[in-house]
């Protein structure tokens, strides 16, 4: 079985930050089925995004870039070649494909694909005969008719791109839980972040600490006062337990279909969230809560001696697919950038892993909105520039890993922010 290309299971939630799991040490939430996987595989603690938005984070899943080379800066269909993304890939390589879910990268091609079921719009979704099903419950339902469909003994790879649990950004209750879902969390206290304070918002740029910023916006919508924010935290984590509900309840039907033991599963997110550090709501920035997201991998290759371990190396969303490739047998691409994870836990050693990366994000609708960021983060340091507005942070994560000081102006590491100025124009180069 070594030898054999694998089978890809692809379970990708929305708007879900690197924390938002029981193993992640989250004193709250409740993700038993994720949790599980992580005991059977590797939790990979310093995993993050090069950009922090559903689109674009989509597209460097598919495409294994950074945004500066697929294209796509905001929601538009990316400028890669669809024969260069891993679906792709694996379809030519004989591979039965599947898509359910969020898509966020123009029209959905659902002709590219052996089997598609793509969801959209908000958390209850009306049926053709009128009834309403839960977006996860749907997710669920169409992830089990693809292993209906899958022809036996085929190889296949299949995304689920729950469009959980992203907030219905219309609607004032924002998360809308299933109702069986209600009693969970009744009697807990979710704490407030120590960096959720007024004092902690006027630190930020003056162009993000303003009233007219979208992430200020939906603070408000979310988290303004005391009870709204235990009101819509628990509704939130509501949706995550159903989200890793789902994901048990896949994960079961390949044990139920004997496949379990040779499908490489990997777990992970589009995007971090902010749930009120900094005075701040939703994702974008280039701050820790926003661009640290969940990775969990289990792998049948693995030896037993690394399952149920953790892994602190910088890996990054664009590293999946190449990941992906390399596990069906697969030969990535030259134009993917991302590198392949495992020889982080089929290797003994690997010596030269990335130690820094470049994080980017355009401006969405105007600058006063959602500005443009670009920065170079390390597990020490992270440097932080805002072009439109010619504004650098520099923070020294060992030291303040909240982001709770930012010393650019600070003569004593004037060497420090040089260096990574510099090192910001090299990464920016490189991920043309």
């Amino acid at each position: 079985m070594a030898g054999e290309p694998l089978n890809i299971l692809v379970l990708y939630a929305d708007d879900w930050r690197h924390d938002t799991l029981a193993c992640a040490g989250n004193p709250v939430v409740k993700t038993p089925h994720l949790d599980a996987l992580a005991h059977q595989g590797i939790h990979f603690t310093h995993n993050n995004v090069t950009t922090s938005i559903c689109g674009v984070s989509r597209a460097s899943l598919l495409t294994g870039q950074w945004m500066s080379r697929h294209g796509n800066r905001a929601f538009d269909e990316f400028k890669t070649p669809w024969a260069e993304t891993y679906p792709a890939l694996l379809q030519a390589g004989g591979y039965f494909t599947g898509h359910v879910g969020k898509w966020h990268n123009g029209s959905f091609p659902s002709e590219r694909f052996n089997f598609s079921r793509k969801t959209g719009g908000g958390h209850w979704i009306k049926e053709a005969d009128g009834t309403l099903i839960h977006m996860t419950k749907k997710n669920e339902r169409d992830a089990l008719e693809f292993f209906e469909e899958l022809p036996e003994g085929k190889a296949f790879c299949l995304t689920v791109a729950f469009n959980g649990v992203h907030a219905v950004d219309e609607d004032p209750r924002q998360y809308l839980p299933q109702p069986e879902s209600m009693e969970l969390y009744q009697d807990d206290v979710i704490p407030t972040p120590k960096t959720g304070g007024d004092e902690y918002f006027n630190r930020l740029p003056p162009f993000i600490a303003n009233e007219q910023n979208e992430g200020r916006n939906r603070w408000h919508w979310r988290f303004d006062t005391p009870e709204k924010y235990q009101e819509y935290m628990k509704n939130y984590y509501r949706l995550v337990t159903e989200v890793d509900a789902t994901c048990g309840a896949i994960l079961k039907e390949l044990d139920r279909r004997g496949l379990a033991e040779n499908t490489l599963v990997i777990f992970t997110t589009d995007n971090g969230y902010f749930h009120g550090e900094h005075g701040l709501a939703d994702k974008w920035y280039p701050y820790e809560e926003s661009i640290r997201v969940p990775l969990i991998i289990r792998d049948p290759r693995s030896a037993d001696d690394q399952r149920n371990s953790k892994n602190d190396h910088l890996t990054l969303n664009v590293d999946v697919a190449p990941t992906i490739l390399n596990a069906a047998q697969v030969a990535a691409p030259s134009s993917m950038q991302g590198r392949d994870i495992s020889p982080l836990y089929l290797n003994a050693e690997e010596s030269n892993w990335r130690t820094d990366f470049l994080y980017e994000h355009g401006t969405i609708n105007r600058k006063e909105f959602i500005p443009s960021s670009e920065a170079v983060v390390s597990k020490s340091w992270k440097y932080i520039y805002w072009p439109e507005f010619d504004y650098e942070e520099l923070f020294d994560l060992r030291a303040d890993p909240l982001e709770e000081r930012n010393i650019a102006g600070d003569p004593q590491y004037s060497d420090e922010l040089m260096k990574l100025k510099t090192r910001l124009e090299k990464l920016k180069r490189e991920a043309e």
